[in-house]
């Protein structure tokens, strides 16, 4: 009997042929935290008493989450990340570095290998065709003490996606439309494997879009297989070597199919305060917005940014509305100040936020007021997400979030395509 992508995976780092549900203990290859949790990690790894990581130079504490930082506390936490990575050895991401999930992409992550993360995005890499899954931080202490942790082997959906996008439609609406269509419940703890000509027609950018939010659905990893794409991704980024083939057997089993035509996609909106609660552009009423937030680990790479400014360029943001960019990583934040990118955002009205987390934690640049509207990229809009109770958040794609803050309200980008 076939193997789905995360059976294969498992069974290479379990030393054996694992099958659903079935309890292994894994090794792993790449472990992170950032440092909302990674604070938590530490203390719990020097109550372990090791006097080394298992694997300091693929031990990474990202410093994203609140950066720069906005309080003394914060200050405090990402002072303990510093000193463990000196005394450790670890590999420490400083302030303006980027999202933790891009940079991993970017730098850390290869092809056939198990990534824990203590932050749930962490899934993000599964898009390499890695096995990338959020954990505990007391889990993952254990890991960066061990090499090795226990998982149960999830089953596997089968997500076929066949035609293309038409204008307009992009993969934050196909990602947002399947949450909409199974639940944000409708796939836990399952591996979301994506196939058919529409995934593999996808640039690497949207399949780290599709990936990043799985977990919105509830599953444990969004897997890729790998391809000539994959491979020119790495050779971009100095990884060429670490390139493998990655996909399912042709006789795989699967615990459930579902098949998606992205020629009936469209524009698509999350809207508050349930990441499923979706509908499409046109059944949605007029809805003003006072923030726009174009960026993060979801939609903050250069085609994402590409596809803003195009909209944006010549034109002005709305006077009702505040829009922030956030480029996902340093380098992606250089990319695009050398393409002229982000010329095009400060001339239409942005504010430019250093890469990082930022608003769409809610810890800072960019809370929002009482009864605030936020149209945004990220992948969350739950209640308090954008560090206020009272405010209201709605996911988009980045080209309706550009053409929106143009318009003042959440409009159909489709208009001037």
């Amino acid at each position: 009997m076939g193997q789905t992508i995360a059976e294969k995976i498992l069974s290479a780092h379990a030393g054996k042929t694992v099958t659903p549900g079935e309890l292994v203990i894994s090794n792993i290859d790449v472990v992170m935290v950032q440092d909302g949790t990674g604070p938590l990690a530490v203390n719990e790894f020097k109550k372990l008493n090791k006097d080394k990581l298992f694997n300091p130079k693929r031990t990474i504490l990202f410093i994203d989450h609140a950066a720069p930082s906005p309080r003394k506390e914060l200050s405090n936490s990402h002072t303990v990340l510093r000193n463990f990575a000196k005394e450790y050895g670890a590999v420490l991401s400083e302030v303006g570095e980027g999202v933790c999930h891009q940079r991993l992409i970017e730098s850390y992550v290869n092809p056939g290998e198990v990534l824990l993360g203590a932050d749930s995005h962490t899934c993000t890499s599964g898009a390499l065709g890695a096995f990338a899954t959020g954990v505990g931080s007391t889990d993952i202490a254990v890991v960066m003490a061990l090499g090795k942790t226990w998982l149960k082997v999830p089953a596997t959906y089968k997500v076929v996606l066949e035609g293309e996008f038409s204008k307009g439609v992009y993969a934050k609406d196909l990602i947002l439309h399947l949450i909409g269509l199974i639940g944000a419940d409708g796939a836990t703890y399952k591996a979301l494997e994506f196939t058919g000509s529409g995934a593999k027609n996808m640039s690497m950018s949207d399949r780290f879009t599709v990936s990043n939010m799985a977990v919105e659905a509830g599953a444990k990893v969004g897997l890729f297989e790998t391809d000539e794409k994959t491979k020119a991704y790495l050779k971009e980024h100095g990884r060429e070597t670490e390139y493998k083939e990655i996909k399912a057997d042709s006789d795989a089993v699967y615990e459930r199919v579902i098949n998606i035509n992205l020629n009936d996609l469209k524009p698509t909106i999350s809207c508050p305060h349930t990441v499923d609660n979706t509908k499409a552009i046109d059944e949605m009423d007029r809805v003003k917005v006072n923030q726009v937030y174009i960026g993060t680990c979801t939609n903050g790479r250069m085609e994402d940014l590409r596809i803003a400014a195009n909209i944006l360029k010549g034109k002005k943001v709305h006077e009702d509305v505040r829009l922030l960019i956030t480029p996902a990583s340093r380098k992606v934040f250089l990319e695009a100040l050398n393409e002229g990118l982000i010329s095009t955002f400060v001339e239409a009205g942005a504010a430019i936020v250093t890469s990082g987390c930022g608003a769409c934690v809610g810890v800072h640049a960019g809370i929002l007021g009482d009864g605030e509207v936020c149209l945004a990229t990220q992948n969350r809009n739950f209640q308090g997400r954008m560090g206020n109770t009272e405010g209201y958040i709605y996911l988009s794609s980045p080209a309706t979030a550009a053409y929106s803050a143009i318009k003042g309200y959440i409009a159909d980008v489709r208009e001037i395509l």
